[in-house]
């Protein structure tokens, strides 16, 4: 490896690692960015459909628009930013859900919502699922929702660390894709591709990094590996890291993915409007219609249901979409879509998830994960994030955060 000597490795090249090398490296600090996969990006990421479009199988939305980074950095790109009002904001279709019950269930969304923040400030940090109302014809809905936000059913999820989500309600797009943003803007930094990290030897002055392709040294390094594998492997970090591998235990990668069909005659639908698979059932997707105003269907999943259709392979999304939208709209509508793609990130070798929730009880991990180890190990990513988790702008903020604390600890 060319360059295997460095002050500082910055070890995952997703938002967080990306923020962190720009930041390190305008300041003129010797900095490498390690990647395991071909490319940046991580679970942001932007592929072309046959027509050319760009479509963002992670990161989609700039949420919290007016006050994320990433929205100054695209404009900086010249990018395009699509200011429509989302589909979540917006009436369904009404085919199988009339608009009088759409009201209905906002109503009790809304209550669920109240119920959740009055027991977080009473300190309870127990399931999500616990702000439910008991019978509540709705619940089955809320949760599929719930799998939508957190990758994961309300039962798993911590109520405190939900609660936290500081969300300003602006969503937009970036047109030519969430992914290229976030990886253009690290195009130029000094990198190693294709290169997993497999073990971060801190018992000596310097730090060993250990990869498939040799050992780097550092006197620092910022590590914005994913929750899911660093608390799959125990030994990654060597003397071990107890706590962290605990608090990355309490913060999983909950599951969701895309997929995109391509629509034949898609006029008849409302650019960027929304179909609930079912009204009654957590196991649904949601079918976000002409998004951008393009002849496609974005296809999201969420929770078990994501689990099982991975597991039934990449055909069994399609088989699933499918037999929804004839359901609802007739089963002429099969011959009107062809799948596009669909990426699983449950089986993504680099991620295994979507994005972090917190387990009941733990929401505070989300501290423990970014606290730094000895001044010279510094850690980010969303999961690190206590009000922006999830997001591509929680990663952005983390790894700012994370270069800055390194900055501070150079200094001394």
């Amino acid at each position: 490896m060319a360059n295997n000597d460095v002050e500082v490795a910055i070890i995952g090249g997703g938002a967080a690692g990306i923020a962190a090398a720009r930041r390190l490296h305008d300041a003129g600090i010797s900095t490498l960015l390690i990647e395991a996969r071909p490319r940046l990006g991580g679970r942001v990421w932007t592929m072309f459909a046959p027509s050319g479009d760009a479509i963002d199988l992670g990161a989609g939305w700039l949420h919290s628009a007016d006050r994320n980074p990433w929205t100054e950095i695209a404009q900086q790109q010249r990018r395009t930013i699509d200011k429509t009002t989302p589909p979540w904001t917006r009436p369904s279709r009404e085919d199988r859900f009339p608009l009088a019950e759409q009201r209905e269930f906002a109503a009790a969304q809304h209550a669920f919502y109240e119920r959740m923040d009055k027991l977080a400030h009473s300190g309870s940090d127990v399931p999500a699922s616990t702000a439910l109302e008991p019978g509540n014809r709705w619940n089955a809905l809320l949760n599929a929702i719930g799998t939508y936000i957190s990758g994961a059913e309300l039962s798993r999820v911590s109520l405190a660390d939900m609660d936290r989500y500081a969300d300003t309600e602006v969503n937009w797009r970036v047109v030519e894709g969430y992914g290229v943003t976030v990886a253009s803007h690290g195009a130029d930094l000094p990198m190693a591709l294709e290169c997993p990290v497999t073990r971060i030897d801190h018992s000596a002055l310097r730090l060993k990094i250990e990869t498939t392709k040799g050992t780097i040294k550092a006197d620092r390094a910022i590590v914005t590996i994913p929750s899911n594998l660093i608390a799959a492997d125990p030994d990654l970090f060597s003397p071990r890291l107890p706590k962290k591998t605990e608090a990355a235990r309490g913060l999983p990668l909950g599951l969701n993915d895309k997929l995109f069909l391509s629509l034949e005659f898609a006029d008849e639908f409302e650019k960027d409007s929304r179909i609930f698979g079912s009204t009654d059932r957590t196991a649904t997707a949601t079918y976000h219609m002409r998004p951008f105003g393009r002849a496609m269907i974005e296809c999201y999943f969420g929770g078990t249901l994501a689990h099982d259709l991975e597991a039934a392979g990449e055909r069994g999304f399609f088989d699933f979409a499918s037999g929804q939208l004839t359901g609802i709209l007739g089963a002429s509508f099969a011959r009107r879509i062809r799948p596009i793609t669909v990426h699983r990130w449950g089986l993504d070798p680099f991620a295994r998830g979507a994005y972090s929730f917190a387990e009941p009880g733990k929401a505070d991990y989300r501290t423990l994960l970014a606290q730094p180890v000895d001044g010279r190990m510094f850690f980010a990513g969303e999961a690190t994030s206590r009000e922006d988790y999830s997001t591509a702008h929680g990663a952005y903020r983390s790894g700012i955060a994370a270069a800055e604390l390194l900055l501070l600890a150079r200094a001394r």
